[in-house]
Parts: structure tokens; sequence; C-alpha cells
């Protein structure tokens, strides 16, 4: 019976050493060397740390010998769109990533693609769409029937340009679309240095146009047509990986409290058209969902 009871506590303590062997030790070291890390970008582009996060991780994982980046986005933020850009630009230097387009992947979304060493569009993915785009609703009317009015208080004539409440003058149309075109030569520079395109090509076509998979591939803004699965071969090639290569992805966030009673998808949303208020100049195409 005493032999029966230090084999149960000798079992239990084997339990107990490899639970904390396992939380203590790294996945590396348990992990297949050759494993292609994937990273998803999805909807709106905006708040991009964790994304931002995930490429680090990645670059610094021995095992990971090419990141993947999965990209459904109709594009968002001119920061956040160029965040990304520098990010996989950076990350090129040490390990090989390649851009798969999804449905769309276009303005911002095709902003960040073109920073990868290979990007594999679908025939039908919309994508393209350079260029920058900006709202400013005028309420004066509706407000002036409802009977609201504001008084503002500024340090300088442009501090509430943009203001809903009046028109917009002409001066400052004027300073905005300044602002819009330098945004605009920063994409098309961007995007030339990426794709290794000259500047005058890319401008040709930098009207915000949308344009399929099929004409981008023809135009030199697309590498390979094919689907997520011809990106990872694409992917474990440029890897220098042999046999078939493990896909590890990449974290998400955490599920907010919105995200469990509207669900992911139209959280999402709402915090894209959140953001899209705060952030008046964008790199989206505004009509695509």
């Amino acid at each position: 019976m005493r032999r029966f009871f230090l084999f149960l506590i000798c079992l239990f303590l084997l339990v107990v050493i490899a639970f904390l062997v396992w939380l203590v030790i790294p996945d590396q070291f348990f992990a297949s060397p050759n494993r292609i890390g994937v990273i998803e970008v999805r909807g709106v582009i905006d708040n991009v740390q964790d994304t931002l996060k995930a490429f680090k991780e990645f670059r610094k994982d021995p095992n990971v010998k090419s990141i993947l980046v999965r990209i459904e986005s109709p594009g968002g933020g001119i920061g956040a769109s160029q965040e990304l850009y520098r990010e996989i630009r950076r990350t090129i230097e040490e390990k090989p990533v390649v851009a798969s387009l999804g449905g769309i992947a276009a303005s911002g979304g095709y902003y960040a693609a073109s920073a990868a060493n290979r990007i594999v569009a679908n025939p039908g993915t919309i994508t393209g769409s350079i260029g920058v785009i900006s709202y400013f609703p005028n309420l004066r009317e509706l407000l002036d029937k409802i009977g609201i009015s504001a008084t503002v208080i500024k340090s300088g004539r442009f501090k509430d340009t943009g203001n809903p409440d009046r028109e917009m003058t002409q001066e400052e149309k004027d300073l905005l679309q300044e602002t819009m075109d330098q945004a605009h030569r920063q994409f098309i520079r961007d995007v030339a240095r990426g794709r290794n395109l000259p500047e005058e090509k890319v401008r040709e076509i930098a009207d915000g146009r949308i344009i399929t998979g099929e004409t981008a591939q023809q135009l030199g803004l697309v590498d390979e047509l094919g689907n997520f699965e011809d990106a990872v071969k694409a992917s474990a090639v440029l890897g220098k990986i042999e046999g078939d290569p493990d896909l590890t992805y990449a974290k998400k966030k955490k599920r907010s409290l919105l995200d469990f009673l509207i669900g992911s998808e139209i959280s999402e949303q709402i915090e894209g058209y959140v953001s899209g208020s705060l952030n008046f100049l964008r790199y989206q195409s505004p009509y695509l969902p």
C-alpha cells in the first residue's frame, strides 16, 4: 500500500513539474522550426498596436521563417496605414513578408501590402484606390431648424476648420487641399518604393480608382494571382521551408464587452466609424464595407 501511495505522489509531482515547465519554457522550445507567422489585418485600419506587436514577436522567433499578412480591409487612417507599412518594411530586412489580399485590400489596405516582398491577390480582389479622402458635413440649415447654435472661441483663424455649423471658407479649403495633396504624394512615393516602380507610373493610376487583382497584376501592383494557399506556398519558398509549413496565427486582442454584446464585426465597424470621425484625412475607400 505504501508503495502505491509513493507511486501516486511521484506521479503527481511529475505532472506538476511538467505543468510548470510548460508555463515557464517559451513556445519556441517546442515549436516546429518551419513555421509561417500569419497576421490578419481586417476591417478599418486605425488602431494597429496589436498588429505591430505581432510583427515584432514573429521577427524575434527563430522558428518563424517567414510572415504572411492576410489583408481584408478598405483602408483607414493615414497614420495607422503608414505605421503598418513601416513595420513591414522593417520586417523584410530580417524575414520575408508575403501579403495575401482577400476580397478587398484597397487604399490603406493596399498601402500596407505594398511594403511586402510579394503580393498575392485573387483575380477579383478589390484593390488600388490610391488616394486620400475627407468628409466635412455642413449641418447649418438642420441646426437652424431645430434651434441649435454654437459659439466658437478660437486662438487662430483655422482652428475650427470643418465646423459643421458654417460654410467652409475658400482659404480653409485651400489649406486642407494642400495637406491632402501632401498625404497623397506620400502614398504614391511609398507604393513606388515598395513595388520598385517609377513614381510617374504609380501617379498615373493614383486617382482613387478601384481595380481588380487581375488589373493590379498587369500594372505591377501585384505579383501573383492566387488564394490564401498560394500565398502560403509563396511564403514557404521565400522562407526556404522544406515540406509542409506550420501556420502560427498571431494572438488576437481580447474581446471587449461590446464584442460580446453585439458581435466582433459590428463592434469593429462602430469603432471604425468613430475613429473615422476623429481622423478626417484617410487612406480609405469610402463606399466599400
